[in-house]
């Protein structure tokens, strides 16, 4: 398959997902029919429908077009899904989201950045910093704020960005000329088994990368290459902070590398935002040398003040003196705790209240501890019911079985309709919505009831 492919029908199932509609978005300016399977209509779904795609929300054979070239998939769609059966019966080539990327990657000199946290925010900022001088390819895990999208597509692009997903090994598909790697704290147990497995997985797609391999200071010692590059907080690092200050929405410090130092102003907040944009800045220069004028680093540097975030990323959806809302797409434990604890540090002295979404049955029996531990933190906890995705339950996992671990006298289990009247009746200063399911869709309900008060 080439990337070039005009004129093809192509056929999605999983439409919907943020990976996979960035490809459907690629293959539809690319002059491609369009059609595809999600479970649930959504704010996605309906831009590709306003594009031309052909979809459908019912598992339904009869859906599918006479003619289909070949089928893309992601594995969150199980494989006895009836028309997933029902083009392996018929000889239907179907590839898995993260080998079309593969393939599209194969043709442009890449920047990939992986990670279990911080690699929807640093792919966006890359994107941002070398957006408008240099033609790009960009596939990004969320939407981000600076395009209204999650894939930027130049005319004649010169080079590719993409985000590198661990989960299911998507990223050994990829050979790029820069990697990034910024975490590696265990997830997706139900796929590795052990974080052992996990790192491993990091490490072959460190071994993969061609040039330089960009890794923050806590898991250098983790990862082998040839070309390792560190970043973090320390001196001894290739490339470090200093001089941090937080506020709401923004955050300022002073970005090193060797004798050079560039101020930095960030649009975001939140220290982890800072080591991200670290990590931006480093792939792009790293990525420059032999390619583009080094004269343009500070350049990069005051286009990062440019990154507007990514949304359901530390996102603000109302700021008042009396009332501040943000939500967080954060679903693993450290996720939580940096994204809780950078809140806390910004609204020291204020009420805080969190509603939290658990994500996978699994994800919730592998990580209950820590799931406890950094929820407890908060003033007030709301538990939602655990989002299954892709899983059918597990026998005793269940939000209340989190929500007796968890160490706070004012702790709620709330279905989606109770949680507006609490927040009325309870009226806390700094309310917080963190998860990866169907919580979105709670969002704009929040954000339409306190508004306007």
């Amino acid at each position: 398959m080439d990337e070039k492919i005009i004129g093809k029908t192509i056929y999605f199932l999983g439409i919907g997902g943020i990976g996979m509609s960035a490809l459907a978005r690629y293959f539809l300016q690319a002059g491609n029919t369009i059609y595809g399977y999600d479970l649930t209509p959504s704010d996605i779904t309906a831009a590709l429908t306003k594009m031309g795609a052909k979809i459908h929300y019912e598992e339904d054979v009869n859906f599918i077009p006479e003619q289909v070239d070949f089928v893309v998939y992601t594995p969150a769609v199980p494989k006895t899904h009836q028309e997933y059966v029902y083009f392996e019966k018929n000889n239907i080539p179907i590839y898995k989201r993260s080998a079309v990327l593969g393939m599209i990657s194969s043709h442009l000199p890449t920047i990939g950045i992986a990670g279990t946290h911080g690699k929807t925010t640093t792919t966006s900022m890359v994107t941002t910093v070398l957006h408008e001088q240099h033609p790009l390819l960009a596939f990004i895990g969320g939407i981000a704020k600076n395009f209204n999208a999650n894939v930027v597509i130049d005319d004649h692009a010169e080079m590719m960005v993409v985000e590198a997903d661990e989960f299911d090994r998507s990223f050994l598909t990829l050979h790029p000329e820069v990697g990034v790697i910024t975490s590696m704290d265990a997830d997706h147990l139900d796929i590795y088994g052990e974080k052992e497995k996990l790192v491993e997985s990091f490490q072959l797609y460190a071994s993969q990368v061609r040039g330089a391999v960009v890794v923050h200071e806590k898991i250098a010692d983790q990862i082998q290459h040839p070309h390792k590059v560190v970043y973090g907080m320390e001196s001894s690092c290739d490339y470090f902070a200093t001089d941090i200050q937080l506020c709401p929405n923004t955050s300022d410090f002073v970005l090193h590398h060797g004798d050079e130092v560039y101020p930095v102003h960030l649009s975001v907040s939140g220290t982890y935002n800072v080591l991200n944009a670290v990590a931006a800045f480093a792939a792009v220069n790293e990525y420059a040398k032999g390619r583009h004028n080094q004269q343009e680093q500070e350049l990069w540097a005051k286009k990062l003040a440019g990154f507007n975030g990514v949304k359901r990323r530390f996102d603000y959806r109302i700021e008042r003196p009396d009332f501040v809302y943000i939500d967080d797409y954060a679903h693993h434990p450290e996720e939580l705790r940096a994204f809780i604890t950078a809140v806390g540090k910004i609204y020291a002295g204020k009420h805080i209240c969190g509603i939290f979404q658990p994500h996978l049955y699994s994800r919730t029996r592998d990580f209950a501890p820590q799931f406890a531990e950094v929820l407890s933190i908060l003033d007030t906890v709301i538990l939602l019911d655990i989002y299954p995705a892709r899983e059918l339950p597990i026998p005793g996992i269940t939000s209340q079985y989190l929500l007796n671990m968890i160490q706070n006298d004012h702790k709620y289990l709330l279905t989606t309709e109770e949680v507006i009247p609490f927040i009325e009746r309870h009226k806390p200063d700094v309310l917080l919505t963190m998860g990866a399911g169907n919580i979105d869709r709670l969002v704009p309900r929040i954000e339409g009831a306190f508004s306007g008060i």
